[in-house]
């Protein structure tokens, strides 16, 4: 269980070691003195090594240090995500609809301009697998649309009866759209037009989810789920 901070009257052990607001030493000082000279500054005694003899207090802006603590570990969550690998399958055949295509691309810049690395899956189903430029015609389109802001960090891998492509953000391409953007959103609202709010990751990642649940899992040889033998042919 995560320890609580002791903050000004919680703090009952005396003396501590006291730092000031900008990090001097102020030495070792009974706890009544300390909570006074951290009043006389309008700021707050916090108690930061519980653990050492005696206790180290410091003083500061217990407000103003919990907000940017949570602005820290906020940025921290949002970086750990933006690792995070997506997949999009161009359905369950080659003969997807090219209106289809287009859907899974739409997505596809979404997680990219979220900072989210793409992995776009191509299936082949029953004896596609003879005709398998017509499934990297289709993964070649994806990269080609997406290449304004994602570089190809792994060109067509087979893995059984599908062949995959992996797109990773281009950090530079995608903060100078996402300024372009900004500025035609502004310019919209300037000008009184209505502009649609952004869809959240959250939805997009359900919608995805909704998508390959949809399409059911890999069809192997005899129907069943497909292996995943790598094929060296490609």
């Amino acid at each position: 269980m995560q320890q609580r901070t002791r903050v000004n009257m919680m703090i009952r052990i005396s003396p501590v070691r006291v730092i000031g607001p900008n990090e001097e030493m102020l030495g070792v000082l009974e706890t009544n003195v300390a909570l006074q000279k951290a009043n006389e500054l309008g700021m707050d005694l916090v108690e930061i090594s519980p653990d050492a003899r005696p206790p180290v207090c410091k003083i500061m802006d217990y407000g103003k240090f919990k907000y940017e603590l949570g602005q820290k570990q906020r940025k921290a969550r949002a970086a750990s995500k933006s690792s995070e690998l997506k997949e999009l399958r161009l359905g369950r055949s080659v003969k997807i609809d090219p209106h289809d295509v287009q859907i899974r691309i739409d997505q596809a810049r979404r997680f990219l301009m979220h900072g989210h690395k793409v992995m776009v899956t191509q299936r082949f189903k029953g004896r596609e697998i003879a005709h398998r430029e017509l499934g990297l015609s289709n993964l070649k389109e994806v990269a080609t649309q997406l290449g304004d802001i994602a570089k190809l960090e792994q060109p067509p891998r087979w893995f059984g009866k599908s062949a995959s492509i992996l797109l990773a953000p281009d950090k530079n391409k995608v903060e100078a759209l996402k300024k372009k953007l900004e500025k035609e959103r502004a310019a919209k609202i300037a000008a009184g037009e209505q502009v649609e709010d952004e869809k959240s990751i959250e939805a997009l990642e359900a919608e995805l989810a909704m998508q390959q649940v949809d399409e059911g899992p890999e069809d192997g040889p005899d129907g069943g789920p497909e292996d995943a033998e790598t094929d060296g042919q490609n």
